[in-house]
């Protein structure tokens, strides 16, 4: 490990969780392309913890209002200033938190079932390059032709089930918790920034949920110079990555990430052959 992987893997960590690129999937290929030599368990957690501070940072306020909302007796709680990204002054539903714990668990089981296999068999470039384009594709479809118009307190218990279950799929690198989330938002009728929005209050606790299992171990191990390099790089991509997204999504659209999720699984194609 070097500096500047462990600067790299945290711009890629940071970025890949919060744009529908696929950071797992990137995590994987970029030390196969490059012959990274494995970080180890406190770096991964390193990484983690530099994402969930940037979600925290983001979207403190956010969950404030969510939970006080939660606990009014009005249908719709205290205003929150960022809004929904499309420019309006914006009071989160009371059952907003509710639904976003029920949207956690699927993603919940299928962790804590399949994390030896997402450690291992799920791993293979080939499989990547696979999940990349598919997934990309179907959020392509889904940003082109799904109507677009549902706000975030429009999502229903079944609507938060199925993005749940859509997040719990994210397991596989390539296929992308950001990407699988926004992309079944998408279907169900979600603005583009109601789904990102959505999507990213929904990262905080599978998030904060691999960090805090993993936290013990990660406290035990020699923390160093790189493990906070990763995690100040994490946050701040991060931060910038979510930022960004809910700025672009209003005013473009999700295609750009198709045809680059499209690009890299050709290359990666290509490289798998050649190697």
């Amino acid at each position: 490990m070097t500096l500047f992987q462990a600067i790299i893997l945290g711009l890629v960590q940071g970025l890949g969780e919060f744009l529908p690129i696929s950071s797992s999937g990137h995590l994987v290929i970029l030390p196969w392309l490059f012959d990274f030599s494995d970080p180890g368990l406190s770096f991964d957690v390193a990484l983690h913890l530099g994402t969930l501070i940037a979600i925290v940072l983001y979207f403190w306020k956010d969950f404030v209002n969510i939970i006080s909302a939660s606990l009014s007796s009005s249908p719709l709680g205290r205003g929150c200033p960022k809004g929904t990204g499309e420019g309006k002054n914006y009071s989160y539903s009371k059952n907003l938190l509710w639904l976003l714990i029920l949207a956690t668990i699927p993603g919940a089981i299928f962790g804590l079932l399949f994390e030896k296999q997402a450690e291992t068999i799920f791993r293979n470039p080939l499989l990547i390059a696979g999940t990349l384009s598919i997934a990309g594709l179907v959020l392509y479809l889904a940003d082109k032709y799904a109507l677009h118009k549902k706000d975030i307190n429009d999502i229903t218990k079944k609507d938060a089930v199925i993005i749940g279950i859509s997040q719990a799929f994210s397991i596989i690198p390539g296929i992308s918790r950001a990407g699988a989330t926004i992309t079944s938002g998408l279907f169900l009728g979600l603005s583009r920034t109601a789904a990102a929005r959505f999507s990213f209050l929904l990262s905080a606790p599978i998030i904060f949920g691999a960090t805090i299992i993993k936290l013990p171990d990660f406290l035990k191990s020699s923390v160093g110079l790189y493990e906070i390099i990763a995690i100040i790089t994490a946050a701040v991509s991060g931060y910038v990555a979510i930022a960004w997204l809910l700025n672009f999504v209003e005013k473009v659209s999700y295609k750009v990430f198709f045809w680059y999720r499209l690009l890299l699984a050709v290359i990666i194609v290509i490289i798998w052959f050649i190697k």
